[in-house]
């Protein structure tokens, strides 16, 4: 349980980071996945749970 919580917390410093430093540069980024069909938005969700796996699954090895 500690670790989901270390990894949440992770990702929510990542996020606040980019928020924080790059505001704009998170406008473009909704702008353009909402200018994308559902099917392109969902194969980047998917692509994106993959990298996500396979980078925990290394960490853990």
């Amino acid at each position: 349980m500690s670790q989901v919580v270390l990894a949440l917390g992770l990702v929510l410093a990542i996020e606040g980071l980019v928020l924080a430093l790059a505001p704009r540069r998170i406008e473009d980024a909704l702008r353009l996945l909402a200018s994308l069909g559902l099917d392109q938005r969902r194969m980047i969700g998917l692509g994106a749970l993959a990298v996500g796996v396979a980078l925990v699954w290394v960490a853990r090895v």
